[in-house]
């Protein structure tokens, strides 16, 4: 296992090829634009700046781990040495089915196909490959190079040998890869999203406001931050994705998006991303919004 393709420069897909990078793998980075590309490259380099900074690793490090990407804008040429590949993709069912297709047919037969999903089933994202015994999800945590934890998923047709690469790469990383079944969610999102969700009808209904609901699970609960900031960081359009997945998946009314989220998406409010959600973000840094925009 020496040289990975991850797909997608985003803010997962930066992040996974900056830790497999810092480990020695050779990797090679795709999007459709060099434009995405140079962003991401942009993200890592200021990643290791800051950990230059912080004396974690030398600038010689960070000369080595930028050495050991290269970006492409073909996904054929991304991939034709591929020993694995991690699609870190937006999450969305279509788009993912589309690159594993095309990465079935790009990859070297030997290739183990990857996914960061974090909700949609990789038995699903496994049929439309000629490979579905090496098919497996890899959801990393976000941000990348600071979150130990990785959801290893097997499919149903997942291999054993191929389960246990993919455990003892994520712990080459310096990881902690755990195990667990496909079901719609996984284990992280099956139980975060509810919670988040739950946070926005406590809003919308008014039993408190932003920074109450945030303070009281930063405190009484030990959370380092509260589920409104975290859904603001995960993305709003995101965290109304994931939801929909686990709805259409158990069938259950538990799972339905509040609507203030959904009003939230369609008007552009997505979080930190989009420079406003549950909280003003500028450069980063928060600030509250006006309890009465989430009245309408």
């Amino acid at each position: 296992m020496q040289n990975i393709s991850v797909i997608g420069a985003g803010t997962m897909g930066n992040g996974i090829a900056h830790v497999f990078a810092q480990s020695g793998y050779k990797v090679s980075l795709v999007d459709i634009s060099e434009e995405s590309l140079s962003r991401g490259i942009n993200t890592i380099t200021k990643n290791l700046d800051r950990m230059v900074a912080k004396e974690k690793i030398s600038e010689a490090d960070k000369q080595t781990t930028l050495a050991n990407i290269q970006t492409f804008t073909s996904t054929a040429e991304g991939v034709k040495n591929a020993d694995l590949v991690v699609e870190a993709a937006t999450e969305n069912v279509d788009l993912k089915l589309k690159i594993f297709k095309q990465l079935d047919e790009c990859a070297p037969a030997k290739a183990i196909l990857s996914t960061n999903t974090s909700s949609i089933s990789i038995t699903k994202i496994a049929a439309v490959t000629s490979r579905p015994e090496k098919v497996i999800g890899m959801h990393f945590m976000n941000p990348v190079p600071v979150m130990k934890l990785v959801e290893i998923i097997r499919g149903y047709s997942t291999t054993d040998e191929v389960l246990n690469i993919i455990m003892e790469t994520s712990k080459s990383l310096g990881k902690v890869p755990v195990e667990v079944n496909d079901y719609p969610g996984f284990v992280a999102n099956k139980i975060l999203m509810p919670m988040i969700n739950e946070a926005i009808i406590t809003l919308h209904e008014g039993t408190a406001g932003v920074e109450e609901i945030d303070t009281v699970m930063k405190l009484g609960m030990a959370h380092p931050m509260g589920p409104l900031q975290l859904a603001d960081f995960i993305g709003l359009d995101v965290c109304l994705a994931i939801l929909k997945v686990l709805q259409d998946g158990y069938g259950t009314a538990k799972y339905a998006p509040c609507p203030l989220l959904v009003n939230m998406v369609t008007a552009g409010k997505l979080g930190v991303k989009s420079g406003e959600g549950f909280y003003s973000w500028t450069h980063g840094t928060k600030d509250l919004i006006v309890a009465n925009n989430f009245k309408k």
